[in-house]
């Protein structure tokens, strides 16, 4: 992706965030070299990989298959392995109309998806073999508000504004915007973006970025090189 349009793609981010009431953290907001001049204080930040994150998952169509998303807070997998401490993480997302967000599933993380506002929000599901692998005739169980509800294989479930989904390791899920695009929240255990995402086909998780331009704020997947 061209940096300049990772700009474009963060402006309207923003816009669309806060026209939904919701307003990010300060350091979302800094330049740069603001970001390098306080590195030692934003440690937290930075180890945790908190902050802006937009994908097209390595294919070059962010229209048709990608994703928004910012990390709000992130514990460490330090903390979840010793069971104490910072075990949580929340995100918001935007998945726009009809962009995909592919098959996948976690080995670690369960998380509640959380429609915010905006359209309506689908989520495709499929259950798990014996060995956790992606299987096209199992379904399973998810819980929808804390009810529950068994899901058959590739069946699509639709989530209105205020409504949510809990997904546990093992549901493979898709989901994408209907009718509009819609602002999703995450609420989930340590989230590990670099290993804990098993995709169904062989995609990448992060963009490729060509540097037209210099950037407004960094990703997280900046952070190596601009901050470490």
């Amino acid at each position: 992706m061209k940096r300049s349009r990772i700009n474009e793609i963060m402006a309207q981010a923003d816009d669309m965030i806060r026209s939904h009431g919701f307003t990010l953290p300060p350091f979302a907001y800094w330049t740069p070299d603001e970001f390098r001049s306080r590195r030692d204080a934003a440690r937290h930040v930075i180890d945790a990989r908190c902050g802006w994150d937009i994908t097209d998952y390595g294919d070059g169509r962010f229209d048709e298959m990608g994703l928004f998303l910012f990390t709000l807070r992130n514990g460490l997998l330090s903390d979840l392995q010793k069971g104490g401490g910072m075990c949580y993480a929340e995100k918001l997302l935007i998945s726009r109309q009809d962009q995909l967000s592919p098959m996948h599933t976690h080995a670690l993380k369960a998380e509640d998806i959380i429609n915010r506002g905006g359209a309506t929000m689908v989520i495709e599901l499929y259950g798990s073999d014996d060995q956790g692998r992606f299987a096209e005739d199992r379904g399973g169980t998810v819980w929808c508000d804390g009810i529950r509800r068994d899901y058959a294989p590739g069946e699509k479930l639709r989530f209105a504004p205020g409504e949510s989904v809990t997904l546990r390791p093992g549901d493979w899920h898709a989901f994408w915007g209907e009718g509009g695009d819609v602002l999703i929240g995450e609420v989930s255990t340590v989230n590990d973006d670099e290993t804990d995402n098993i995709f169904r086909e062989p995609i990448g998780r992060f963009a490729q970025i060509e540097e037209d331009v210099d950037p407004t704020h960094l990703l997280v997947s900046d952070y190596r090189n601009w901050l470490c």
